[in-house]
């Protein structure tokens, strides 16, 4: 819920008070507002209700496979906090708003909180991938 009331607060921000491809400076992080109706990086553009559809879908496998208790612990239950955030976060705008409002400016786009989450969440999901598998190995030898 974190991840989802800090993306769509700030988001809110930026709709009402920057204007689009507006570039400001906040406690020392380069933002601008852009509106993406595509994915990371811009890509196939004037699809956001779509990826709004698999977003819902994702958070509902996730839901699933959390009932079934296969995957447990905190590292896996972070990274799903972050990646189940990040999906909510930006399905929110692309199922009411038909796009998404980036405004962090990175190397390689512009991105918004729920992408964040949504790169913290796989990080840790690989992680939690790699603990797995060397436990796993190390419990047969």
């Amino acid at each position: 819920m974190l991840v989802v009331i800090s993306d769509q607060l700030s988001k809110y921000l930026i709709r009402t008070y920057i204007a689009i491809d507006e570039d400001f400076t906040l406690w020392g992080l380069q933002l601008t507002h852009i509106e993406n109706s595509g994915m990371a990086g811009g890509l196939f553009q004037g699809y956001g209700v779509i990826f709004g559809v698999v977003a819902v879908l994702f958070v509902i496998g996730v839901f699933y496979i959390r009932r079934t208790g296969e995957m447990k612990g905190a590292l896996i239950d972070s990274s799903f906090g972050f990646l189940v955030g990040g999906a909510i976060g930006n399905g929110i705008d692309r199922l009411l708003f038909g796009q998404v409002t980036d405004f962090i400016i990175r190397t390689k786009g512009v991105l918004n909180i729920a992408d964040h989450a949504i790169e913290m969440g796989v990080l840790l999901l690989i992680i939690y991938g790699a603990v797995s598998w060397w436990l796993m190995t190390s419990k047969h030898k």
